[in-house]
């Protein structure tokens, strides 16, 4: 019996690594991994040190979407297909919508480019469920204090808020899988509600 894929989406600093800390310790009676975006595997993680390296500044945003991608293709194939097989819970600490919020909403790259980037590089796997926690990007910021901000997170708040608005878009377009989250919340408030959309999923696909 295949297992079940979650993802978790958000700007930065919206609380998705405490969230999915949070389910993994909640989520009882159940076989849940957790992955991180990009990251996971040792290939995706050298990725990853390339991509928020601050001193990558001469990266073009379509090299940006294609190491996103490598490292999401690594990530799934390695990792999230053989787990799904398995019948796991994976929950996921992006995916690609991701991508359509920050290459294509944040810097501007064409929709339909990504969207059959995410394709190839993905087989086509999509979540099952989406948990989109929504934030203002100023609370956002505040909220990461005073640590060291990685190469997009110094892209600064005008970025974040084009990011937000762009997954709120992709919410709209796809109220089915993806359910938005008040991230302002507490967290114990925002997990709970998150437990409720995956309990309605998992019945759903009983």
């Amino acid at each position: 019996m295949r297992g079940l894929f979650i993802s978790l989406e958000g700007i930065d600093g919206s609380g998705k690594t405490s969230l999915r800390e949070w389910l993994l310790s909640n989520l009882i009676g159940f076989d849940v991994i957790t992955v991180r975006e990009p990251g996971g595997t040792v290939i995706s993680e050298k990725i990853r040190a390339i991509l928020l390296d601050v001193r990558s500044q001469g990266m073009t945003s379509s090299s940006e979407a294609f190491l996103y991608a490598a490292a999401r293709s690594q990530l799934v194939e390695e990792v999230i297909k053989p787990a799904l097989n398995a019948g796991k819970v994976v929950i996921a600490d992006r995916y690609l919508d991701s991508t359509i919020a920050y290459q294509g909403y944040g810097r501007g790259l064409d929709l339909r480019f990504l969207n059959t980037l995410n394709e190839l590089c993905t087989g086509g796997l999509r979540p099952d469920l989406t948990l989109l926690l929504d934030l203002e990007p100023l609370e956002g910021q505040q909220r990461r204090g005073t640590a060291a901000p990685d190469r997009l997170e110094k892209e600064g708040l005008e970025f974040q808020d084009k990011v937000r608005r762009g997954y709120l878009e992709i919410a709209r377009l796809q109220p089915q899988r993806i359910k938005v989250l008040d991230a302002s919340k507490n967290l114990n408030e925002v997990g709970e509600k998150a437990l409720e959309y995956i309990r309605e999923k998992l019945l759903e696909e009983r």
